[in-house]
């Protein structure tokens, strides 16, 4: 039996033997196309040092909101690209993390009516691939929404060692309101 086959096979068995549970996660999968997002780019200079390396990490973020049963729902997907120089180098940063917003959208300033900081991007940044490359999901943040709309909105903020200050942010555009 060729590889396909089996892989084929297995597949079919645990289906058979998870039943109703498999339909459960395809339902739950297919809800996830309900999001709205945003991708925008940032390219963020290492204050601290001024040598002929590269020292720019280089970040695609995409922040996505969906409305679902009364609740608002944002997370937020990071790409970066980062220096080879920084890869497994935990002295580069002393902290790093994506501060995830939800918004209500309102004529003016978006009042922000949930947030979370998510501190797993810092390890995630300073433990990219060979090439310094990686990404990095926050959590979901969910929020019992009234009426008008909502959005996703957030920041990266790295505090860079040797610097003399403390988080310096990174702002992206905004998710489209649901």
């Amino acid at each position: 039996m060729s590889r396909i086959s089996r892989t084929v096979a297995a597949t079919a068995i645990a289906t058979v033997a998870l039943g109703a549970t498999t339909l459960a996660a395809a339902g739950t999968a297919s809800a996830d196309t309900n999001y709205h997002c945003k991708t925008s780019s940032a390219s963020v200079d290492n204050p601290a040092y001024s040598g002929p390396w590269s020292d720019n990490y280089n970040f695609d973020v995409s922040l996505c909101a969906k409305r679902s049963g009364g609740y608002i729902y944002a997370y937020a997907n990071v790409k970066f690209e980062g220096p080879v120089s920084y890869v497994n180098q935990v002295d580069v940063l002393d902290a790093a993390r994506f501060h995830l917003q939800v918004k209500k959208s309102v004529s003016g300033s978006d009042p922000v009516v949930k947030w979370a900081n998510y501190t797993g991007l810092e390890y995630k940044l300073e433990h990219g691939n060979t090439l310094g490359n990686g990404s990095y999901k926050t959590g979901t943040i969910k929020y019992k929404a009234g009426s008008g709309k909502y959005l996703a909105d957030g920041f990266i903020q790295l505090d860079w060692n040797n610097d003399g200050k403390a988080y310096r942010n990174t702002y992206f555009s905004a998710s489209p309101t649901v």
